[in-house]
């Protein structure tokens, strides 16, 4: 039950490591012309491996970091670290905020402090609990089989308890968003409502594309087309995750490489990756995976959740109340009629902009719906 304060502070030997590493990478070939067409572009990453290696500063984003309080505490086993940033306001709501893969609590710097403190005392403050999942980052790596994210939305609800927290709030996006759900179904009672940034909700048993209109049929049939090209990594994570594992512990080109076409494919950006999300945004996430040797245990989440039958959209209602941002880069979108069999749906926004990555891409549309959403639940 003890809650341990925790700061980051990587030994220099590791830092040191992580940069003689990328100097000596060897790198491989690629075709003239295919860019970005089999993969990420070489020339990209030499580029982005330069800068980490020589220019990025690691002590500026601890620093970013460790402007917020952060704790560990073991619960079911593992260690699990979050971030809490309370509100300066005693009317505050408590939310929990999760990130998914390849994601980590860096995701959410950028909407912790707008929050936590609104520009403008009428609008709700919130005491912002930034988790790191299981196996991720500072929470990693797992030693135990079976942490799929039934069993991590009971981790959530336990660290929840122990900062007095009887009922809080969710917001999540990816395996964030999953774990909000499995949060609603097993949990229900625990929550005031959850606010989704992917809002994957299976079809009816019965339906025909005639009933969508042309916008969802189009979000359909892109969400197909990610399932066939751009899939490829969920199938190795899910089933062979340990061997992929050997390259991306021992490589931090690898690893960069692995997790950069992510964020780049995942993104509002054109194809201008860096338009969307800042280079050290980019690196402070890779670094963390690198730093605490999680890439892993991180991968594993997509094994334990497909053995346990939890990868598919939710089979039951979940009637909790919920909000749904649609972005339009967003991987995976679901009509409107399929939200609404799937939740107690109070909020459908379709934003103008931004990707997978919400919080780093767009903060400032993402932070006014969220305290929208929860104004109009009355509990914040």
């Amino acid at each position: 039950m003890t809650i341990e304060p925790f700061v980051v502070d990587v030994p220099d030997a590791v830092v040191a490591d992580l940069r003689d590493r990328l100097h000596a990478t060897r790198w491989p070939d690629q075709l003239a012309g295919t860019a970005w067409d089999y993969g990420t572009d070489l020339g990209y990453l030499r580029e982005l491996c330069r800068y980490w290696a020589d220019d990025f500063d690691w002590r500026a984003a601890e620093r970013r970091l460790n402007r917020w309080p952060q704790f560990t505490t073991d619960i079911d086993g593992e260690r699990i670290h979050f971030i809490h940033a309370r509100a300066d306001r005693d009317d505050a709501m408590p939310l929990l905020v999760l990130h998914g893969w390849p994601g980590s609590v860096a995701e959410m710097l950028p909407i912790i402090e707008p929050l936590r403190n609104p520009p403008d005392p009428r609008d709700p403050a919130f005491d912002v609990i930034c988790a790191s999942l299981p196996g991720f980052g500072f929470s990693g790596p797992t030693h135990d089989t079976g942490w799929h994210v039934g069993r991590i939305a009971a981790a959530m609800v336990e660290l929840m308890g122990r900062l007095g927290h009887a009922r809080f709030g969710a917001l999540g996006g990816d395996w964030g968003a999953t774990t909000c759900n499995y949060l609603g179904l097993e949990h229900p009672n625990r929550l005031h409502g959850m606010y989704l940034t992917m809002a994957a909700a299976g079809p009816p048993h019965e339906f025909e594309m005639s009933d969508l209109d042309e916008r969802e049929q189009a979000w359909l049939a892109d969400s197909a087309a990610f399932f066939v090209h751009e899939a490829g990594y969920l199938q190795i994570q899910g089933t062979r995750p340990q061997t992929l594992a050997y390259a991306m512990n021992d490589s931090p080109a690898g690893l960069a490489g692995w997790i950069i076409e992510k964020f780049r494919a995942w993104s509002d950006c054109d194809g201008d990756l860096e338009s969307a999300i800042s280079r050290d945004d980019l690196l402070t996430n890779i670094t963390i995976y690198w730093m605490t040797q999680t890439a892993n245990s991180s991968f594993r989440i997509y094994l334990e959740a497909m053995r346990a039958g939890q990868f598919q959209p939710i089979a039951r209602r979940i009637d909790v109340p919920t909000g749904c941002a649609i972005f339009p880069k967003e991987t995976v979108k679901s009509p409107r009629s399929w939200a609404e069999r799937a939740w107690d749906l109070r909020q459908w926004t379709e934003m103008s902009k931004g990707g997978h990555f919400a919080a780093l891409e767009v903060p400032d549309l993402l932070v006014p719906d969220v305290r929208r959403f929860f104004r109009a639940l009355g509990v914040a």
